[in-house]
């Protein structure tokens, strides 16, 4: 029934979109100026703010060609529902210089009803920048995104392609109720910091339909997302889809409903994966009802990873649990071939352990030199319904496998070196 109504939603928002197509005032870029052989930014903002202004719905039109491009920011609130129809190509100026922390190239803020399709790309011309301006471990922050939602509402973004970002490629940030459909993201194997999505504190988010080939996470989920779902995706090459990192930096938002289904990955370095930081720096947070089902995973390092030990950059004591509570996850349905023995890690937090963590219908192979396939657990002990293989679950040697005994030493061990600063 759930899925019959998301369906329902996401029909109702396409047939919006061609509604408004068939009533709508065109403003063409190429008359308010854009010259192929010049920066349109000037153009497209200039037509941005007449069809802003339209009481009437309006439609911006980037036509076939390639528009070069310095960096351009579209302000909402607009008077009527807007559309942005990209057929041709935005082309981001090949050097990263004059851009700062997080900036978007294209920007789209505080707009409702935002259509954005078409067959056109948004190409950030990345391939001049990769593994020159930052380390592969370092998040190059500096460099521009290719594609900034910052509170966006009841909205659909259809069919358009984002290549060779020089940073994340979709970055969605506060959106409410906003559907990503049919979306091509490219980009080499090699192209660091390259996430085709990164969510944050977004609600109703839907990414479907879409194929994901980066040089980092096809999809990153942060702090305070909700009711987020991925559906029939394939991903590859990347680093899989992630929830997490999380834990990271103090009052991050819970993260709360997240579903990826019917999706496949593609010799990725992760399939799905969980990960929150350890270690003395590490904050608090939460993460619940987290589900991953009817996956198929083709030639995947990790095809299976829960990390709460996740330490990036080496400089993490990991004699310091995470302090990030995780709670009813699944893991079922889930098929295909590792290029790991270890095909499902599960490492969770000593304080908290994983709450409710049932897995079913595993059926993943490994055929390579490092011996038989292996499922571990760490301070968890996975609910286990139908066929599991590996077998779950061998539980590292060393650790606790019940999270209720992994919390009391946990909590023995601060309250003794509680007692012991007292004393001296």
């Amino acid at each position: 029934m759930g899925l019959k109504l998301e369906n329902a939603t996401i029909s109702l928002l396409v047939l919006f979109a061609l509604a408004v197509t068939a009533h709508s005032a065109n403003f063409d870029i190429s008359k308010y100026g854009a010259k192929s052989n010049g920066d349109v930014a000037q153009a497209l903002t200039k037509a941005w703010q007449a069809a802003c202004a339209s009481t009437i719905p309006s439609k911006v039109v980037v036509p076939r060609g390639i528009w070069k491009l310095s960096r351009v920011t579209f302000f909402g609130p607009c008077k009527a529902p807007i559309q942005f129809q990209l057929q041709g190509t935005l082309q981001a100026p090949s050097s990263a210089n004059g851009f700062k922390d997080g900036d978007g190239w294209v920007t789209f803020e505080r707009i409702d009803k935002l259509t954005l399709f078409g067959a056109g790309v948004f190409d950030g011309q990345g391939k001049t920048t990769y593994g020159k301006h930052c380390d592969r471990l370092k998040y190059c922050s500096k460099l521009p995104i290719n594609v900034r939602f910052n509170f966006i509402t009841n909205s659909v973004i259809r069919g358009v392609t984002t290549q060779d970002s020089k940073q994340f490629h979709i970055m969605v940030l506060s959106n409410n109720n906003v559907t990503f459909e049919k979306i091509r993201v490219i980009a080499p194997e090699d192209s660091y910091n390259t996430d085709g999505f990164h969510l944050g504190r977004s609600t109703k988010i839907r990414i479907v339909d879409s194929i994901i080939q980066t040089g980092d996470d096809c999809i990153s989920i942060g702090d305070g997302n909700k009711d987020i779902r991925i559906d029939r995706i394939t991903c590859g090459p990347g680093h899989g889809i992630s929830i997490g990192s999380l834990g990271r930096y103090k009052n991050e938002s819970p993260v709360e409903g997240v579903y990826v289904t019917n999706s496949i990955f593609k010799r990725t370095n992760n399939g799905v994966r969980i990960k929150t930081f350890a270690g003395s720096s590490a904050y608090a947070g939460a993460a619940s009802d987290l589900h991953f089902c009817d996956l198929i995973m083709y030639d995947v390092n990790n095809p299976i990873l829960v990390d709460q030990e996740y330490c990036p950059w080496g400089q993490c004591n990991l004699d310091i649990a995470s302090k990030v509570k995780l709670s009813k996850i699944s893991f079922k349905n889930i098929r295909g071939t590792s290029t790991s023995a270890l095909a499902v890690n599960l490492v969770c937090s000593a304080i908290h352990g994983c709450k409710g963590l049932e897995m079913g219908n595993i059926d993943l192979k490994y055929q390579g030199p490092d011996g038989k396939i292996a499922c571990e657990c760490k301070n968890v002990r996975p609910i286990v319904t139908g066929k599991m293989y590996p077998p779950a679950c061998n539980v590292k040697p060393g650790t606790t496998p019940a999270p209720d005994r992994a919390y009391q030493m946990a909590k023995h061990k601060v309250l003794n070196e509680a007692k012991s600063k007292k004393l001296h």
